[in-house]
């Protein structure tokens, strides 16, 4: 009876896990087996069910307090994403970086490896990036006689670096439980005025790992084209020569958007879920100016809806850099009645251009997609959340985390030993499991314990993040290749898709090592920038 008492909290993530590869819904999977569990712990005296008290306030806490608000930026991310992928962005921008590199050997490789992380600088949603990136460069990539199994892998790993590229959903997800975590911590070791990690830590601190991918992927990509010349040939220079024009009006948009989002979050100007608003915004203008609906002067509208992009990104840097509005502001000049005058036209014209762009959404079709994926998507997210934390609540009511805290200390090697096993155990579940089941389930049970040996709170989350970026790519449940089998030509096998995943699975493996060896790599800048 001890032993069986000793086990309960593992068997009960056995149940779930064998649930979960049964294809059950995942919310309603862990709330099932968390509350059958608290039945067989009430029938043997191990459960006590006036806990089940502590539930409503666990979710009250989890989505509504106001040091929570961090959530509100998982739809608004989400709608911004949906939104650029509805606007043909990524067809711009596969159109213009082929242009550009094309004509190198590895040339298409390596666009698909760039527009990959403007993608997910943008948009951060891995099915939407992986599915348009195969409908339109596989077909190119294959007739100009890349390797299907080189070809494939590109498009499934650069597809994922919206996983770890911020901003990103994932992170988002990540750095709630981390921030958690780590006050939960602190309480423990007593200490009652925690020091708090941020979402936008766990962004600074995974921009230079996820740059590093980006680079290692094109390095992969130049030594395929010397060393197997024929897997990754040039393609013919374009007639006419690079189209400049095009290339910057598929970029600029973009970038600007990236820069005023993950710009504002790195300078502490503006809370990720603030950011998130104006990303949310800033999509609608791109996609507006890239959707005539019905117009009778498609011209016109484009040109407003840029121009109400353009005023956007004025007032920010009238909100930065002068004497409007905001008590964030880098106070460097003082524009007086001119510059309430000018930000009163940049209002207008925000306004006017987001009224039209929605106006030509509306028209087009576009916008009841993007709302429908933005609600579909946000409403599973929470929904997991909740029954998440029913799931880890009755663990650690029948006494899971004083198991795992006492494994996790039996480890020979300490905090190392103890962060290598956690990293080897989620990257076993990555091939089974999602990345949002991963981060509410397992991060709020093992986060707690390896915070309090010791430690970095951002280092640990964008370890994490890496390793749940690299379960989109691994066989055989990984989530990328399916994506991309799914709208892959019948001439690419699926044994192609995977062997051209697995080096860059090895790649991913590669990258976790460093920043687990040299933890600068995602501590350096957070401290640089806020201290």
């Amino acid at each position: 009876m001890d032993l069986f008492i000793f086990l309960l909290p593992f068997l009960m993530f056995v149940a779930a896990f064998a649930a979960l590869l049964r294809g059950y819904p995942v919310a309603f999977t862990l709330a099932g087996v968390a509350l059958a569990f608290a039945l067989i712990g009430m029938s043997i005296g191990m459960f006590d069910p006036i806990h089940f008290r502590a539930f409503p306030q666990r979710i009250y806490g989890n989505l509504m307090e106001m040091d929570r608000q961090i959530l509100v930026a998982v739809p608004l991310f989400v709608f911004m994403g949906v939104m650029l992928e509805k606007s043909k962005i990524a067809e711009e921008l596969l159109e213009a970086m082929g242009a550009l590199f094309g004509s190198l050997r590895g040339g298409l490789g390596i666009s698909v490896v760039v527009v990959g992380a403007l993608l997910a600088a943008s948009t951060g949603i891995v099915g939407a990036t992986v599915v348009t990136m195969g409908l339109l460069s596989l077909p190119t990539m294959l007739k100009r006689g890349y390797d299907p199994a080189l070809a494939a892998g590109s498009i499934a790993a650069s597809g994922t670096l919206g996983q770890i590229i911020p901003p990103s959903i994932v992170l988002v997800l990540l750095g709630d439980q981390i921030s958690n975590a780590y006050q939960e911590a602190q309480r423990a070791q007593g200490i009652f005025s925690p020091d708090i990690v941020s979402v936008g830590d766990l962004f600074a601190g995974a921009l230079i790992p996820g740059m590093l991918l980006v680079g290692l992927y094109i390095a992969y990509q130049i030594a395929m084209a010397v060393f197997r010349p024929n897997s990754a040939p040039a393609a013919p220079r374009p007639e006419g020569g690079t189209n400049w024009g095009g290339v910057m009006h598929a970029l600029l948009p973009p970038l600007a958007l990236i820069v005023a989002v993950l710009g504002s979050i790195l300078a502490g100007l503006a809370t990720p879920t603030e950011a998130a608003g104006v990303g949310a915004v800033g999509a609608t203008f791109i996609a507006g100016a890239r959707n005539a609906g019905r117009d009778s002067n498609p011209k016109a509208g484009q040109i407003l809806s840029y121009l109400g992009l353009a005023s956007l990104l004025g007032l920010i840097a009238l909100i930065v850099f002068a004497n409007i509005g905001a008590e964030r502001r880098l106070y460097v000049a003082d524009l007086g009645a001119g510059g309430t005058l000018l930000a009163g036209a940049m209002v207008i014209l925000t306004i006017a251009g987001a009224g039209l762009s929605l106006l030509r959404l509306k028209r087009s079709g576009v916008l009841d997609d993007v709302m429908s994926s933005t609600a579909t998507i946000s409403a599973m997210v929470f929904v997991i959340l909740i029954g998440a934390s029913l799931f880890s609540l009755i663990f650690r009511e029948l006494g899971g985390d004083e198991t795992v805290q006492h494994a996790l200390e039996a480890v020979p090697g300490g905090m190392f030993g103890a962060l290598a096993v956690v990293m080897l155990v989620m990257f076993l579940l990555g091939f089974f499991l999602d990345f949002i089941e991963i981060t509410f389930v397992v991060v709020p049970i093992v986060a707690p314990i390896l915070l309090m040996m010791g430690v970095d709170p951002v280092w640990l989350g964008v370890l994490m993040a890496m390793n749940l970026q690299t379960s989109f790519l691994t066989p055989p449940f990984g989530f990328a290749l399916f994506y991309l089998r799914g709208v892959a030509p019948e001439s690419v096998k699926t044994t192609d898709i995977y062997r051209g995943a697995i080096p860059f699975v090895i790649i991913q493996l590669l990258a976790i090592l460093a920043v687990a060896m040299i933890p600068w790599l995602a501590t350096g800048l957070p401290n640089w920038l806020y201290g």
